[in-house]
């Protein structure tokens, strides 16, 4: 069975060919961060815009790429959301056109759970798992009891880390996007020598908050330029910062595992790419007798082999391909 994923949730176009589920004969992903990058954030429309002219190469190279044709494919998977609407509805109406002209079967696809079934293109995880799915528009903790069978455990209040990430890195200067800066920064820099605050909220909540923490960086800093603050420099930030995001994610995603009796974490989203989180939850987890899985750094961020990966998986286990390709529509926030 070959699927075709498209991914256009957000700032990547991306398209991709998976058979039976498990080999990934193409992945082609088009970052959009020279488009960006001069407004320090995403700004949809140009998103949107890029998305058009972009995803029908990314198609063809994708089927280039795994030696095959559209004739070849027998399901298409999009993603319906959540993401930006105008940049959802480009890859899922492409998607819908290509299975009406085939006449072969499309899914949607949640985002988050193509997130959360990546894991899968690299190995099979034994359920149940605790998934924390890390990026720049989510922090979820989730009990994964199979294919399909997810049970939110708890989520961000306010930003997303990955959402912080790229808010500190505009407020230090270092550009967009801010995950992989910032990480490299505070390589440099000294944790200790700032301590910023930990939102741990009510007595066992799982859920997160990192507003507050990217409030004291902005006032830290406004402190150390107006001469009323530490000396600490931009390294010593990004890594004080780090720490405490790293910290929150760590310590939460155990809890969870303890309050549910799980030995089995799957770390995933954008900033399941950052090196200095992958080290501590390993370590930490290790301690307490718990597996932890990650998907390799271009299965973590955004992308079409994941979309593909979910939509097999969901055909197969949770419910029949839509065979009216008119029926999907975009979901900016689909919950999950």
């Amino acid at each position: 069975m070959l699927v075709l994923g498209i991914e256009t949730s957000c700032d990547e176009t991306a398209a991709a060919v998976l058979k039976d589920g498990t080999f990934l004969r193409s992945n082609v992903i088009a970052s959009q961060d020279e488009i960006h990058s001069p407004f320090g954030g995403i700004v949809p429309e140009l998103a949107g815009r890029s998305h058009v002219e972009r995803i029908h190469l990314i198609i063809k190279k994708a089927l280039k790429d795994a030696g095959a044709q559209l004739s070849d494919i027998d399901l298409i998977a999009a993603t319906e959301g959540p993401g930006l609407v105008v940049s959802l509805l480009v890859g899922l109406n492409t998607a819908k056109a290509l299975a009406y002209s085939l006449r072969i079967p499309v899914i949607g696809v949640n985002h988050l759970e193509g997130h959360v079934l990546a894991i899968f293109l690299q190995q099979k995880v034994a359920f149940p798992f605790l998934a924390l799915i890390v990026s720049g528009g989510h922090t979820d903790l989730c009990r994964v009891n199979g294919f399909g069978k997810y049970q939110i455990l708890g989520r961000t209040r306010d930003d997303a880390a990955g959402e912080s990430f790229d808010k500190v890195a505009k407020m230090l200067g270092f550009g967009f996007p801010g995950g992989p800066v910032v990480e490299k920064k505070a390589r440099q820099g000294n944790p200790q020598a700032q301590a910023f605050p930990r939102a741990w909220l009510e007595k066992d909540s799982l859920d997160f908050s990192f507003s507050g923490l990217k409030t004291s960086v902005r006032n830290t800093l406004h402190k150390r330029d107006n001469g009323n603050g530490s000396a600490c420099s931009d390294e010593d930030i990004a890594a004080g910062f780090q720490e405490a995001v790293v910290d929150v994610l760590v310590q939460k995603a155990l809890s969870a595992c303890r309050q549910e009796s799980l030995k089995r974490i799957v770390v995933t989203g954008g900033v399941a790419a950052n090196g200095y989180l992958r080290d501590r939850m390993t370590e930490t987890a290790r301690k307490e007798g718990i597996e932890v899985f990650f998907p390799k750094p271009i299965l973590c961020t955004d992308n079409a082999a994941m979309i593909a990966c979910a939509g097999y998986y969901r055909s197969k286990h949770c419910q029949p391909s839509a065979s009216d390709p008119f029926s999907l529509d975009a979901h900016p926030n689909l919950p999950f």
